[in-house]
């Protein structure tokens, strides 16, 4: 079995990661950490604060500065990196983000998809959450993550 977490690189993320790796420790599981890193996408970049507004958009930067956070949080967790070519409009971006997250899960036998989301299993689900859409899938149970521990 594996715990598959979707990582944008925000607070939530990073929490789902670290709940990952818990329930991982227990239970000696592997942890994939997946990013999906769109190919021609700029102002999705900038939506997710990967890079700033006036700031060049390089793709291959952005997955590594991922994978260097999730290193950090996960030293042991795998990373993956997906890159989903250029679609026109923020829904078609976060559909093909869900497409790519649900692709992986069924590839790496995920048993849990631990997702870092303020916004899944709300009865509105704002257009960007990935949340909502992943938490779906019947395959794989779902543990979603809404607040940072302190």
């Amino acid at each position: 079995m594996t715990y598959l977490v979707p990582f944008d690189g925000s607070v939530l993320a990073e929490a789902a990661l670290e709940r990952a790796t818990e329930f991982a420790a227990l239970t000696d599981e592997e942890v994939v950490a997946l990013a999906v890193v769109p190919l021609e996408e700029r102002d999705f970049a900038v939506e997710r604060g990967w890079i700033d507004e006036g700031e060049r958009y390089d793709p291959d930067e952005v997955a590594a500065a991922l994978e260097v956070q999730v290193k950090r949080v996960a030293p042991d967790a795998t990373f993956r990196c997906e890159r989903p070519e250029d679609v026109s409009s923020v829904a078609s971006i976060t559909t093909d983000v869900v497409r790519t997250v649900r692709s992986v899960a069924q590839d790496v036998d995920a048993a849990i998809v631990f997702i870092g989301s303020e916004n899944a299993g709300r009865v509105s689900t704002p257009v960007s959450s990935v949340g909502a859409p992943v938490s779906e899938d019947p395959r794989y149970d779902v543990h979603i993550v809404r607040h940072v521990d302190d």
